[in-house]
């Protein structure tokens, strides 16, 4: 018996492979393939070292505003996006509408006359440590129990010894690289993973003072200031206004938050069970203006990770008075002396960006 046609299922198979060839490209365009993103190109100024404090533009961004003011870059950033106020892939925001409020005042005291007698006159190299006249810096492996983790105690003179590093030195979405690569090209005596900020459209990209992107998010945000502070806020709290004006040197959008405002344990967090169970963790965190400490925690092997809670209960332990999450799972990495000191989950895998500490001035 001859087999029957079947033409309106043969179009619609037809019609069903048609659309997913559309959404493969469609994926590999948007998430797979290098491509530059438009950037805002706003250099904020340092207020240690510029005469007009005035904001300024990379050559070649595009003019987005009709007229140099800060209200005006506030008005476009409020229309490129929606804080959805609740829960993301990456976790949603551990901090309440009442930790949205003023950072706390801190002591005057410039970072660079902090912490003299941690410095030394020229370089004084060990295998876990490093100090120059603008960097110290001691890395250990500890163990708690079942849980490894890798410990980098790092003063700074220069906040500008604390960088950011772009794979292929480029922002956009779909550039990766390694870290140990990032950390060569940038001279890093120390380099972290970053928060991967080329895996999403949303949330805040400063890095060395560069403004790229400010759009909405639902996530806690970290901000790293000219004058050392840290502060990790709500993304409903950030507003480029004040980050101009406070002098934001980098911020990162990941987290979320692993100490409140008054630097105490976090015990809830706004994220499902799977972000919040034992994984391997990359964190930073802060002490005062000049001194931050980068974890890096293996897990899925011999060491079992580290959850939320428990990364929360080791930063207050370390005397962190804030603390922040970034990208983790298999990109938790830690290169130190140009090599990568701990056993990343699945071999590791690249990132879009790095956390890294280097020399300003080469010293000799």
């Amino acid at each position: 018996m001859q087999k029957k046609n079947h033409p309106i299922l043969r179009h619609l198979l037809i019609d069903v492979l048609c659309a997913g060839i559309a959404l493969v490209i469609f994926a590999l365009f948007h998430h797979v393939l290098p491509r530059q993103q438009q950037s805002l190109g706003i250099v904020i100024p340092n207020p240690n070292k510029s005469a007009s404090g005035q904001i300024a533009r990379l050559p070649g961004s595009e003019a987005l505003l009709a007229s140099g003011g800060v209200s005006d870059l506030g008005d476009a950033v409020a229309r490129g996006g929606k804080n959805s106020g609740g829960m993301n892939g990456k976790g949603g925001s551990a901090l309440t509408g009442e930790d949205a409020g003023e950072a706390e005042e801190t002591d005057d005291t410039p970072i660079s006359e902090k912490f003299a007698e941690r410095y030394t006159d020229q370089v004084v190299a060990t295998e876990n440590s490093y100090s120059s006249p603008d960097i110290a810096i001691t890395v250990t492996e500890e163990t708690m129990g079942r849980i490894t983790y890798y410990l980098a105690d790092i003063y700074v003179r220069d906040i500008t010894c604390f960088r950011s590093a772009l794979a292929r030195d480029t922002y956009g979405s779909g550039y990766r690289d390694s870290i140990t690569d990032m950390a060569a090209l940038n001279n890093a005596l120390i380099a972290v993973n970053g928060d991967y900020y080329g895996n999403t459209n949303e949330g805040v990209v400063i890095r060395n003072g560069v403004i790229y992107r400010a759009n909405r998010t639902d996530c806690d945000v970290c901000v790293l200031y000219y004058d050392g502070a840290m502060r990790v806020m709500p993304g409903s709290a950030f507003t480029v206004e004040d980050a101009v004006a406070d002098g934001a040197w980098q911020t990162w959008t990941f987290g979320p938050a692993l100490l409140d405002t008054d630097g105490s344990v976090l015990t809830a967090f706004a994220s499902t069970g799977r972000i919040i169970s034992a994984n391997p963790r990359t964190a930073i965190g802060y002490y005062e203006p000049g001194h931050y400490c980068m974890v890096v925690v293996d897990g899925r092997g011999e060491s079992a990770g580290i959850t939320l809670p428990e990364l929360s209960q080791l930063f207050y332990d370390l005397g962190c008075t804030a603390a922040y999450n970034l990208d983790g799972g298999n990109s938790s990495i830690m290169v130190w002396n140009d090599a990568v000191i701990n056993q990343p989950s699945g071999g590791g895998r690249e990132s879009s960006d790095a956390l890294l500490i280097a020399e300003v001035n080469d010293h000799e």
